[in-house]
């Protein structure tokens, strides 16, 4: 029974690996390497591309800057109705990405909650670049603050509570040793919730539209040139599998890296050499 079981996990793991691999290397059999090159220096490629590394990064670094100490608070207290506070981060994760779209748009489109606050300033967000940052920025943060949290949750106290005790502050204890400590995680999360926000669709389309050079991303542009012309659809897919599985890559080496600094035996971790 047991060399039974063996051979069927084996063949299930070949038929789990087969169905996820297939539609990838579909793409790449579909299209040769120099017609996909080609495909890739469209104006519409090369538009939206740009487009989504600009706003990609932006609403990452909006996230780092707004989630790190957020995560931190949250990681590091305990206070009433903390669990709802963790269940709203996660809610976006869950959330199908059109209903997400269409929250945005009720919240601060021209007739939405802040609609006539917004107007009477003479800003207007849907279908603006700044749309597509704060379509991405709602769909990727929970990636990035509910990782921050488990990261700083990890932090061993006692080094919190030395610095205390030697006389640092909150804040010089936070940036002298939480932030370091937690730096492997948190640069994991950001790199996942990068990732989630390179690929987004549904709240981007609702919300920002789909405009050459102004709204169009990549996944819109895949989408966009999907009936017209699929070969430059395939090209941009290719990108983009490309694009996430180096960052796949670089988050498992970021984390293997990590964790040999960290490792007890290893003396840079203590800042001090091995005797």
């Amino acid at each position: 029974m047991r060399h039974v079981f063996g051979v069927v996990a084996a063949v299930m793991t070949a038929v789990a690996m087969a169905f996820l691999l297939l539609p990838v290397l579909a793409i790449f059999l579909r299209i040769p390497p120099g017609e996909m090159v080609a495909q890739l220096g469209s104006d519409v490629a090369t538009d939206a591309l740009l487009l989504s590394l600009r706003t990609s990064l932006i609403a990452s670094a909006l996230i780092l800057i707004v989630g790190t100490p957020a995560a931190h608070l949250v990681a590091t207290r305990r206070f009433p109705g903390r669990q709802a506070v963790i269940t709203l981060i996660e809610l976006p994760l869950v959330m199908p990405p059109v209903v997400a779209g269409i929250a945005l748009l009720a919240a601060f489109g021209r007739a939405g909650l802040l609609g006539g606050e917004l107007g009477a300033l003479g800003v207007s967000i849907p279908f603006t670049e700044a749309a597509v940052v704060m379509a991405v920025a709602f769909v990727a943060s929970p990636f990035y603050i509910r990782q921050a949290i488990a990261a700083f949750e990890a932090v061993d106290p006692v080094m919190v509570d030395a610095a205390r005790t030697l006389g640092a502050g909150p804040g010089r204890t936070f940036w002298r040793v939480s932030l370091p400590l937690a730096s492997g995680g948190l640069a994991a999360g950001w790199a996942l919730a990068f990732a989630r926000g390179l690929g987004e669709f549904g709240a981007t389309i609702i919300f920002a539209g789909s405009l050459q050079g102004t709204t169009q991303t990549l996944p819109l542009a895949v989408y966009a040139q999907f009936e017209s012309d699929f070969d430059a659809a395939l090209a941009i897919g290719g990108l983009l599998i490309v694009v996430s599985a180096a960052i796949l890559l670089a988050v498992k080496l970021g984390s293997s890296w990590t964790t040999r600094l960290l490792s007890p035996s290893t003396s840079t971790f203590r800042g001090a050499p091995s005797a």
